[in-house]
């Protein structure tokens, strides 16, 4: 494959004699990498595709081969921004891995997050059926891998596959009774309750780290507040209450759950 290689005195490159065609070594450094990157790309969207194995057994035969034809990978890095609020949407959205919020910015650029998302949940979905721009923002928690579905197809699925529209019914009726329940919690617990509930929710969602009691999420004191509808300088004297009251372990932004069984109480009794 190689019959030789020169360098050009003038400019240093180096060129590659390959099939009697010269080409700089650059160019093809620039070819294996972007080969490099499509065989990653490939390997995403295959273990995209088994993710949704369950989404995808829903739907006929003929739908999962268009779902492969039209099925994209996204990457994004921590605190990029899926889609805004006020955007018309375009996409159906399934986090593969990592962590996103759904949030809302409010009067006097106050953040409230709304819900967390975790592998392998659906979202961005609810506005396009309320024929609604997005009332809410998305932005990833740290790297995550979201695969995006034109959300027009999924329209077309539903209307032609009772049980894919069953299936919707049943995710918008949970995140509706979440959202109920949550909207009565922000506004009748107190501070410490809220922030409980958030610990809770937060080590229900995404688990712990292999020590059994860290939770497997490092938030920012601001976005820890923004989930509790606190400020953050409450946020932070509250947590450093429940540390004094070894309930939790603080270290940076790792929170360790010592007494679970207080943290419930803290929580039921608001």
């Amino acid at each position: 494959m190689w019959e030789n290689m020169l360098k050009s005195r003038k400019t240093g490159l180096i060129f590659c004699k390959i099939q009697n065609k010269c080409v700089t070594l650059q160019c093809i450094l620039r070819k294996l990498t972007l080969m490099a990157n499509k065989k990653k790309l490939t390997a995403i969207l295959n273990e995209a595709l088994d993710s949704l194995s369950d989404f995808a057994a829903l739907l006929t035969e003929e739908q999962r081969q268009e779902m492969k034809e039209c099925i994209s990978v996204q990457l994004f890095k921590k605190n990029d921004v899926l889609y805004r609020e006020g955007e018309v949407p375009q996409m159906f959205h399934c986090l593969v891995n990592g962590k996103v919020k759904i949030y809302k910015d409010g009067i006097g650029g106050k953040t409230q997050i709304m819900r967390v998302v975790k592998p392998v949940d659906f979202f961005g979905f609810r506005a396009y059926f309320a024929n609604q721009n997005y009332l809410t923002s998305a932005a990833a928690f740290e790297n995550s891998t979201v695969c995006l579905i034109p959300i027009e197809i999924v329209d077309k699925w539903i209307m032609n596959n009772h049980k894919f529209g069953l299936f919707f019914i049943q995710r918008l009726s949970v995140a509706l009774g979440n959202a109920e329940q949550r909207t009565v919690n922000l506004t009748q617990k107190h501070i410490r309750g809220r922030l409980a509930e958030s610990l809770i929710f937060l080590r229900d969602c995404y688990g712990l780290e292999e020590d059994g009691a860290t939770l497997s999420i490092y938030l920012s004191r601001e976005d820890l507040a923004n989930m509790s509808n606190m400020t953050t300088s409450n946020a932070i004297r509250t947590l450093s209450g429940f540390a004094q009251d070894k309930i939790i372990a603080i270290d940076g932004k790792k929170i360790k759950i010592i007494d679970n069984e207080t943290l419930e109480k803290v929580n039921k009794m608001g």
